[in-house]
């Protein structure tokens, strides 16, 4: 080899080299032999699953030789069938796949990746029909539209821009990456973009019912055409699991990177007890920082940055409704304690704003981290919804944080979050949303509600079985705030069919109710939702008079595993940026 000196030892500079390069080959060689096998078995499933179907469409035949209406198998490419049989509309997905797919076999990567330029299509559309302006001269004029019926039109252009900006990063990242690597990004991504619709349907539930079904109906085909993607790349994650892709690819260079924002100069600065002194921006009432509210503070955090920004909020009370933009990344916000530093604010359902409107704090910018902060929503349990803190955001941490309000306290909307040593008040379905949240180290304060209400800790929205979203509560104390006697205080309820709440070695107080979980509707719960207990102690712990759902499971350490910071975040990659401690499973 030419780098080696006759007679002598390798120079280390060299040796170095010639280690990285082998090993670059058997990670190349690794991947290339990976990618073969997960080809011939996702080409196996779905010739397996074009067999079957040919056999019965056959057997079909011959029994009605003049039943086919346009949309059965022998009128799709063979791969579109195969594909499409695993979604949950397979009507919809045959109609928008099988005229982009005429003849041949397509890789199931490519007709994924197809189906989300389907999804990104119809969304960008149901984005102009809630922006356009004369909504209020057509069907809107003839109707009792109130300010919350207005501002559930803005807030669905909002929430379907999310979706569409999803949609562009799972096209983008599927496109670009190996799609083993991104995978559960793209269920993520995919899992958002399908909370987004079904948020801006839930913001016209008191509207009239010929308003609501009409924006039930423009948001059909986006809705199904979302679920398909998300279904069919689970689908592609279930195949690669089945063979042990994953460890196989493990040692690929891409997986062991870390997140283009995680610099390590960065990371030192956000494991120092130096962020305030050295902070970006500094805020504070007084005069005494560059700007007396967060919100003009924000307005000068870069677009778009991969450099972290740090906020300095001085202690004080501020009153105002703050947003972090979809376009502020990595923004930091420190404060002198969650009870020094409080942003506070009191809008609510009653007064006329769409829950989703409500939030004293809204972060919708990624990788967002919070350390010492208080949010709160003042209105009280007579105004029933009334958020103190919403977040959209990918990868937000929030870190010895006080989140107080009452109903509706802290919405978890969508995305993947995880919160350490935070104190959370309230009262009815006080921690809720679609994300995928993990709870640990953290004091939960159910409080004392309205008269006649009941409290419920949790309501999950997983609205889709291929969604990667739930509740998980672990290691947390659950202790009343105050005198409950006189309250039932339940873990949580169903808010949407596929409701997933797990709650694990937590300490739970004895005024929980003997029940556990209260149902939405009538004296039951959809057999589809994921309820489940495990290792928890305290005398409100035990399970032997615990609801008799089909849904309320008894889980193993396995099962339990799941739903810890490591399996449902991924968050060993990207937690240890906030400086935050954290418990990365059981």
């Amino acid at each position: 080899m030419s780098f080696l000196n006759s007679y002598g030892k390798v120079e280390e500079s060299d040796q170095a080299m010639f280690e990285v390069r082998r090993k670059t080959r058997k990670r190349i060689t690794i991947i290339a032999l990976s990618t073969v096998v997960l080809v011939g078995v996702v080409c196996g499933a779905v010739f397996g699953t074009v067999a079957h179907n040919n056999n019965n469409n056959a057997h079909d035949n011959n029994n009605n030789n003049d039943s086919n209406d346009g949309t059965s198998a022998p009128f799709l490419s063979n791969s579109v069938k195969a594909v499409c049989d695993v979604t949950l509309y397979t009507d919809a997905c045959y109609s928008s796949l099988g005229p982009l797919v005429h003849e041949g076999q397509v890789r199931p990567e490519k007709l994924f990746l197809l189906s989300v330029e389907v999804a990104l299509a119809e969304a960008s559309r149901v984005v102009k029909y809630f922006s356009d302006d004369d909504h209020e001269k057509g069907f809107l004029s003839g109707l009792n539209v109130d300010n919350r019926t207005k501002e559930g039109f803005r807030n669905c252009v909002d929430l379907l821009g999310l979706a569409v900006d999803h949609l562009n990063g799972s096209l983008a990242s599927g496109g670009k990456s190996s799609l083993l690597d991104v995978i559960e990004d793209l269920r993520t991504w995919l899992s958002a973009a399908g909370t987004y619709h079904q948020t801006c349907i839930d913001g016209f539930e008191k509207a009239e019912e010929s308003l609501k079904s009409s924006v039930i109906s423009n948001l059909k085909n986006s809705t199904e055409f979302t679920s398909n993607s998300l279904a069919i790349v689970t689908w592609l994650n279930k195949v690669a699991s089945s063979v042990n892709l994953r460890r196989l690819l493990s040692t690929s260079p891409h997986k062991m990177e870390e997140p283009k924002w995680l610099h390590s100069k960065d990371r030192k600065l956000l494991q120092t007890n130096d962020l305030k002194r050295k902070a970006d921006i500094v805020v504070a009432k007084d005069g005494s920082g560059k700007f007396k509210t967060i919100t003009e503070a924000l307005k000068h955090v870069p677009e778009k940055s991969d450099k972290r920004t740090v906020i300095y909020v001085k202690k004080g009370v501020y009153n105002e409704n703050v947003r972090v933009e979809k376009t502020k990344w990595n923004v930091m916000i420190v404060g002198d304690g969650m009870s020094a530093t409080i942003v506070s604010g009191s809008l609510n359902f009653v007064d006329g704003t769409p829950t989703f409107s409500t939030a004293t704090f809204a972060v919708f910018g990624r990788n967002f981290i919070a350390r010492d902060m208080g949010f709160r929503n003042t209105a009280g349990p007579q105004k029933h919804q009334a958020v103190a803190l919403m977040t959209s955001a990918d990868q937000a941490i929030y870190y010895r944080c006080h989140i107080d309000a009452f109903q509706d306290t802290l919405y978890a909307l969508s995305n993947r979050q995880f919160y350490r040593e935070c104190d959370i008040y309230g009262t009815v379905d006080f921690i809720f949303g679609n994300s995928a949240v993990v709870l640990q180290n953290c004091n939960i304060f159910p409080r004392l509600p309205m008269q006649g209400q009941q409290n419920t800790i949790t309501a999950q929205g997983k609205t889709d079985p291929n969604m990667n979203t739930g509740i998980s509560i672990q290691n947390c104390n659950i202790a009343p705030f105050g005198n409950l006697s006189s309250v039932k205080t339940y873990l949580g309820r169903p808010w949407k069919n596929y409701s997933t709440t797990v709650f694990m070695q937590s300490t739970l107080g004895s005024f929980i109710h003997p029940n556990g979980w209260l149902p939405w509707v009538g004296d039951s719960a959809p057999d589809t939702i994921f309820y489940a207990e495990f290792q928890n102690v305290g005398p409100g712990s035990s399970t032997k008079n615990r609801v008799k759902w089909k849904g309320v499971k008894t889980i193993s350490t396995k099962q339990a595993s799941a739903f810890t910071v490591k399996a449902f975040l991924s968050g060993d990659r990207w937690i240890p940026a906030s400086g935050a401690p954290f418990k990365s499973s059981m």
